[in-house]
């Protein structure tokens, strides 16, 4: 690739990564709702509760194969 070409792409990818990383900034401060806590502490609780009750794969005995 030429150099001029490689440069112009990382110029352009930058300028990218500088709006999105500007664009987060923004969302971090922006005030949330009084019930953003509240579904966050529920969503991480029913994640937790669906692990603790999938089985445990290492416990499980594989099986063979059924035969017809």
């Amino acid at each position: 690739m030429h150099p001029e070409t490689h440069l112009a792409l990382h110029r352009i990818r930058s300028a990218e990564l500088r709006d999105q990383a500007d664009d987060f900034r923004l969302l971090r401060h922006l005030p949330t709702g009084p019930g953003k806590d509240l579904r966050t502490r529920l969503g991480w609780t029913m994640v937790e509760l669906g692990l603790r009750v999938l089985p445990d794969r290492t416990a499980m005995v594989p099986r063979a194969p059924r035969t017809a």
